[in-house]
């Protein structure tokens, strides 16, 4: 019978071939043109055949053309057919199988085929059930998506397909065909192919049959089928010896697909432990080895595959990648970050799995040791690498090691103080991985659950003493180990001692709980304060030294992370999210484990509630759950309250925030809340006042979302608040005005129906001198509000609480003592002298704050009749549109308001009310009538007293309470306003108080808002404000500027440069801000920045400004600038900017900002094309050499067209800088001479009577003795003898471009006179034809230089 050889395509077995002697198909049937029952028939038969006669029938001519014809047009078949054909094949397989097994063994039968021929039958046999089978599986897997451009059917075909496709389970058939062809070569192929190498055809087609199915990802979420393909490729790359061909096939499937490289992993894997013959993985590694690193720098994508499949190789096999590893450790010098992520994670895995026994021979254990110490020296060198990707991925393994209790106790505080350092990166991502590594680093640290320094340093000192006992006289305490292989072993046998302190981190697999703590023996011994007799025996000498190792090394750590509490500060301001998240994540992580200073700086993410990040808000809300909420509600009370009591202003409106958000959502429950009035109302035990403030605090945050808290227990506010409790903290009287104010309407309803006692309370907090000075100003505020957010009608109770302070303040007729001050009767000093400056103090504040509350108070009225009357609107449409038919009663109104509307009625409603609030604005200070009401009598007198300039600088604490009373009426009336901005801006310029000045600066930005009109006028002054020398007061003029300009109140002026110098302040605060506010700016509309920026640049040339100071604000804005078509558009502005000016500073300024922008190709080309713009300025060097920046940039990333243009650029720049020197140097030694020049002839013309003038004919100067003579004594000319030394310094040639009489230029030799011929002329006797042989000489010396300095150039 014919041989079977695998074709390379199936269409191949129609071609006779070339031997004549191999089986080839020669009447193949066209499927496509049979009708399906003739098709069902001729299977029908070919499945009879198979199951009648012998296994490699298989082989004969007729049935192997029938098979081929259906297996080409497998497609074309249908369902039943499918099956019939498949089951068919593959029970003839499955049953050869066995037989080929124990054929060699069975006896020969008479009148059958000798054993060599039923052998190459059966192998015959073999190799085309394999082939057709897979051929099967290879088509209906490839060609399943043109199944739907077969032929259209009848609609009962179509029906019979439908129910036949049902009955069609491919995927079962698909699994069991590849497990046959799987199993098929796990029996001794050896002997049915006659020698120990198979077929490499056979092989070949297995292989690449396998590795066409391994593209498809869908057939691999099949376990049965992903493991009968490994199988194939594994047994025959390494039971066959099939290595080096399969190798490069699995590279290549690695390179092309991304979902490949854990399944080729499980396949080099499975061979490896299947046969223990790692041939196929070392082949791997060697080839990946020998690629050139750029080629992976230019395949980014194969480059990740190839790292992520070592990664995965690394993890299961380790030994054996261990062993190999040298050869791709090269790679780390490549290019391609991908593949050093990929050998990164490869070291990781090799260091937690390959090195765990270390028993065995001594030598063996020493060079593994040795090879564990290379690898982690590489990881802790890769920290610093040049791409932000590795270092992060660095990190990310170091924190899977830590995991993995694989990082010996040596290294790490090593690992420890890498992370630290990498929390300064500039990178957002290598943060982060540096955050979590040290809270891994925290969580599975191995000294204890507790790192408090004092307890480290206390248990150290004890057993350091008892070392000392231990050790024998004159013993060193310790040695240095100098080997790292030696030093390895020690720490592994140090770490296999389970002391007090130490930890095996290799062989241990315990997992660390963070809240249950570590071991006990992991922690330090005892606690600061225990007596040396107590000290727990830990054993002999090398145990107590372990410990002690342990304990110094536990103290470095605690040390460490407690010295990264400024840098998590800085990192809760971030502008990254992630940064802020991890930062709150480890802080919290801090806390659990008492790190010093972690308490403290978690307080400082409650402001971070009010970032509009999404992502930081629910971080910050989590984060204070975790800490203080999920408690008993004994605890949880106890935390709030304490944060109550300890916080900033700024923290507890963020506190406040919180509380009311997580009440509103139901995260405090009502025991922590009947906690806090426990707390508050004394019924727990050894509560102070300022505890009970607390609690009351806390439930007035609740009460924002729930005001039904405080009603229960409003008696208990009043007694307490009110009481004798706030005689021992005055700040609670303060509390409980807030507490009013939060009352919901039944309970305020509640205090006016109870009578006025509560209302005498708060006016005696007003009137009376029961609380200490600097907590009544808040505490009347406070009151103030209560008034007017309860009484119902709070103007009246205002007016008796200014007319009693006024009163109080001046006792004998106040009333007439103001109308004096106002009229200017009477003397002021006289009149202050006769009242307490804390007395008018407080005046002042209750007057302006009732003026200021009444204000409010309006504008809420105006809200409430507006909503009002929408609301009486919103129901009479509702009525209106009642589909019951009850709208007629109100169809006439409803008639005449849309009459009234069409009208625009409703429009002068809406004006009437208007003009009613605005009247009653203006009666707070002015009144309608002549007869000014109270506070307009007080106004003038505030504004004179703020006018005495002397009398403010006798009582500078009368300044600051009249000067806050003045900007508080001033936002009440724009008239009294204007009238007194003149004096607001003096006193915020020369005020002698800080505080005065600041409260000035905080007024003007709130009139910018009241009175844009008035204000617009003074913007210059506003900004001035930036430079007062003051840090509060700066810093308060950037967060007012700030608020104004990003809420569009104000326009960006010309001004803002007094803003960008800001950014360089000395106190870093300032600094912040004003970065915060340019980067805030720079996301307005198409970012202001760029528009602003070549006006700030000339306005800050023009400052006296350091150079550094100077670069380091402009390169702060042009890092705003991240659009490529601003930046063009900056090109030609700043290139535009150097013919308006000749300053040199400019040009060196604009040359800087070019420099610092990212040019695209556009920008290049612009800037070339703006030659003419900058040529004069190209002759300073320091223009030039911020050119050369740019030209070195663009060449880098250029391409080539680009970069011959750059190139032509650099020498036409250079060409021209060369002649610009060129030409001011001759400018410059020409005005020198003509200066010289001129200073002769006036020499000659004064002295041409003197006997001792020479004339030199060969250089034609004139030569006075005296000048040239005259070292020691004054010079005749002195200007003219320093041009002459100059020149003689600089000893260049100075050709003068002015033309003379002859039109030649003349050139001023600049050679000394000594050793020169000179003729002496007598200018007594001859004074006129000396004076002419002289010009002419001259003039005749002086052309032959000139042609000779021309024919240089």
């Amino acid at each position: 019978m014919a041989p079977f050889f695998f074709p390379k395509t199936i269409t191949d077995l129609e071609e006779e071939p070339e031997d004549r002697i191999s089986l080839f198909v020669q009447h193949p049937v066209d499927v496509a043109v049979l009708s399906p029952s003739e098709l069902e028939e001729i299977v029908k038969g070919v499945a009879f055949d198979l199951s009648d006669k012998e296994l490699f029938c298989v082989e004969e001519q007729e049935l192997f053309d029938q098979i081929y014809s259906f297996v080409k047009g497998f497609p074309h078949l249908l369902p039943p057919s499918k099956i019939t054909l498949v089951e068919s094949l593959r029970s003839n397989f499955s049953v050869l199988i066995p037989n080929i097994s124990c054929l060699s063994r069975s006896p020969e039968e008479a009148g059958a085929l000798s054993a060599p021929d039923r052998l190459a039958s059966y192998l015959n046999a073999f190799k085309i059930y394999t082939y057709f089978l897979l051929s099967i599986v290879l088509i209906e897997e490839l060609g399943s998506a043109n199944q739907a451009s077969r032929a259209p059917a009848s609609s009962h075909q179509k029906g019979r397909k439908k129910h036949a496709a049902e009955s069609w389970n491919w995927e079962l058939q698909r699994g069991k065909i590849i497990g046959l062809v799987a199993n098929s070569l796990e029996i001794d192929l050896k002997s049915l192919f006659g020698t120990s190498e198979l077929d490499e055809n056979y092989l070949s087609f297995l292989v690449s049959s396998a590795f066409t199915l391994f593209e498809n990802s869908a057939l691999l979420r099949d376990a049965d089928v992903k493991d009968a393909l490994c199988r194939i490729v594994g047994i025959c790359a390494t039971g066959y010896h099939y290595t080096m061909q399969s190798a490069a096939s699995i590279l290549h499937m690695i390179h092309k697909f991304d979902f490949l490289p854990t399944h080729m992993a499980d396949l080099v894997g499975w061979a490896e432990h299947k046969y223990s013959d790692g041939s196929l993985a070392v082949a791997l590694i060697r080839e990946i080895s020998r690629m050139n690193p750029k080629e992976y720098s230019r395949d980014t994508s194969g480059a990740d595959n190839v790292g992520r499949f070592l990664t995965e190789l690394a993890d299961r096999l380790p030994k054996l990648v261990a062993t190999n590893v040298g050869m791709l450790v090269p790679h780390f010098g490549g290019e391609s970050y991908k593949i050093r992520n990929g050998l990164i994670g490869v070291l990781g895995k090799l260091i937690a799995k390959a090195f765990k026994d270390v028993d065995g021979d001594p030598t063996g254990v020493a060079l593994r040791l040795r090879g564990k110490q290379a690898m982690l020296e590489i990881m802790l060198e890769r920290c610093k690498d040049i791409s932000a990707y590795t270092r992060s991925k660095v990190l990310q393994v170091w924190a899977d090691l830590c995991e993995e209790h694989a990082v010996p106790i040596g290294l790490w505080n090593e690992v420890a103080e890498v992370a630290v350092g990498r929390l300064e990166d500039k990178s957002a991502l290598v943060r982060k991985s540096a955050l979590n590594l040290l809270i891994t680093m925290l969580q599975h640290n191995p000294f204890g659950p507790q790192l408090r320094t004092a307890s480290f340093e206390g248990t150290l000192e004890k057993y350091k003493k008892r070392l000392q006992e231990l050790l024998p006289n004159g013993s060193p305490e310790s040695s240095e180990v100098d080997d790292p292989a030696e030093r390895c072993t020690q720490e592994a046998d140090s770490q296999k001692v389970h002391g007090h302190g130490m930890v095996d981190l290799v062989d241990n697999k315990s997992d660390y709980n963070i809240l249950d703590g570590l071991p006990d023996s992991c922690a330090p011994a005892v606690e600061v304060g225990i007596s040396d007799d107590c000290l727990p025996d830990v054993g002999n000498l090398e145990q107590t030294r372990a410990l002690v190792a342990s304990l110094e090394a536990g103290l470095r750590f605690t040390k460490c992370i407690s010295s990264i509490m400024p840098t998590l500060v800085q990192l809760l301001a971030s502008s990254s999210a992630s940064d802020v998240e991890n930062a709150i994540l480890l802080l919290m992580r801090c806390r659990q484990f008492q790190i010093e200073g972690a308490e403290e700086s978690l307080r400082k993410m409650l402001p971070l509630v009010f970032s509009q990040d999404k992502a930081i808000y629910e971080a910050v809300i989590s984060a204070f759950i975790t800490i203080y909420v999920k408690k008993s509600p004994m605890e949880t009370a106890r935390n709030l309250l304490i944060l109550a009591t300890d916080s900033s202003i700024g923290d507890l409106a963020a506190l406040e925030c919180v509380i009311s958000s997580l009440v509103s959502k139901g995260e405090i429950p009502s025991s922590t809340i009947s906690s806090l009035w426990d707390f508050f109302n004394f019924n727990v035990s050894g509560v102070t006042a300022e505890q009970c403030r607390g609690a009351l605090s806390i439930l007035c945050m609740a009460a924002k979302s729930s005001p039904k808290i405080l009603g229960v227990h409003l008696q208990e506010i009043i007694d307490i608040g009110f009481g004798r409790w706030a005689k021992e903290d005055p700040l609670l009287a303060r509390t409980a005005c807030v507490a009013l104010q939060r009352l919901s309407e039944e309970d305020k309803a509640k205090i006016i129906s109870g009578g006025g006692r509560v209302f005498g309370v708060l006016q005696n907090i007003i009137n009376g001198f029961a609380l200490p000075e600097h907590i009544w100003y808040a505490a009347a505020d406070k009151a103030i509000a209560a008034i007017y957010s309860i009484h119902p009608r709070p103007e009246i109770l205002a007016a008796e609480v200014v007319k009693k302070a006024l009163n109080l303040t001046f006792p004998c007729n106040g009333t007439s003592n103001v109308t004096n001050a106002e009229s200017g009767s009477g003397n002021d000093n006289t009149s202050i002298s006769a009242v307490k400056v804390t007395k008018l103090s407080r005046f002042l504040f209750i007057v302006s704050h009732v003026a200021l509350s009444q204000l409010v108070y309006i504008e809420s009225c105006v809200k409430k009749v507006q909503k009002q009357k929408k609301k009486k609107e919103t129901s009479s449409i509702e009525q209106q549109n009642d589909p019951n038919g009850h709208a007629e009663p109100s169809a006439a109104p409803n008639k005449e308001n849309a009459i009234n509307r069409e009208l625009g009625l409703a429009a002068s409603d809406e004006a009437r009310l208007d003009s009613l609030s605005e009247q009653a604005e203006k009666d707070i200070i002015s009144g309608r009538s002549t007869d000014k009401n109270l506070i307009g009598l007080c106004a003038p007198l505030v504004a004179k007293l703020c006018r005495n300039f002397n009398l403010m600088q006798q009582y500078p604490e009368l300044q600051a309470s009249g000067m806050l009373a003045l900007c508080k009426l001033m936002l009440i009336d724009a008239n009294f306003c204007e009238a007194n901005l003149q004096l607001l801006f003096t006193v915020a310029e020369n005020a002698p108080l800080e505080a005065v000045r600041s409260n000035c600066t905080i007024a003007l930005g709130d009139l910018s808002v009241r009175f844009p009109n008035l204000l617009e006028p003074w913007t210059e002054n506003m900004y001035g404000r930036l430079r007062d020398p003051a840090v509060s007061v700066r810093k308060n003029a950037v967060l007012v500027l700030s608020h104004l300009i990003l809420n569009d109140m104000m326009k960006v002026k010309g001004y803002i440069n007094e803003m960008a110098v800001r950014l360089e302040d000395v106190d870093d605060r300032i600094s912040n801000l004003a970065k915060l506010f340019f980067h805030e700016l720079s996301k307005k509309g198409s970012n202001p920045v760029y528009n602003l920026l070549p006006d700030i640049l000339g306005r800050l040339s023009n400052q006296n400004l350091a150079e550094e100071t100077f670069c380091s604000i402009m390169q702060f804005l042009i890092g705003s600038i991240k659009k490529d078509k601003q930046m063009e558009g900056l090109v030609e502005k700043l290139c535009n900017r150097f013919c308006g000016t000749t300053d040199v500073k400019q040009w060196e300024g604009i040359a800087y900002c070019l420099s610092l922008l990212t040019l695209t190709e556009k920008g290049i080309k612009k800037l070339i094309e703006s030659f003419k713009s900058y040529e004069h300025a190209l002759s300073e060097e320091s223009v030039v050499s911020h050119f050369r920046v740019i030209i070195n940039k663009a060449k880098k990333f250029a391409k080539p067209e680009v970069k011959t243009c750059v190139e032509e650029f650099e020498e036409k720049m250079s060409k021209h800088h060369t002649e610009r020197k060129e030409q001011e140097m001759t400018a410059h030694n020409a005005l020198l001479h003509q200066q010289k020049v001129e200073s002769i002839e006036k020499l000659v013309a004064k002295k041409g009577t003197r006997e001792d003038i020479h004339f030199d004919i060969a250089t034609g100067e004139v030569i006075n003795p005296d000048v040239v003579a005259c070292t020691a004594g004054t010079p005749l000319n002195q200007h003219n003898l320093h041009d002459h030394e100059t020149m003689k310094c600089s000893g260049s040639s100075g050709v003068v471009t002015a033309s003379e009489e002859a039109g030649l230029e003349v050139q001023s030799p600049l050679s000394s006179h000594e050793g020169m011929s000179k003729a002496k002329l007598n200018a007594g006797t001859c004074h006129t034809e000396v004076r002419e042989k002289c010009v002419a000489s001259a003039r005749h010396v002086s052309t032959t230089k000139t042609k000779k300095v021309n024919r240089r150039l």
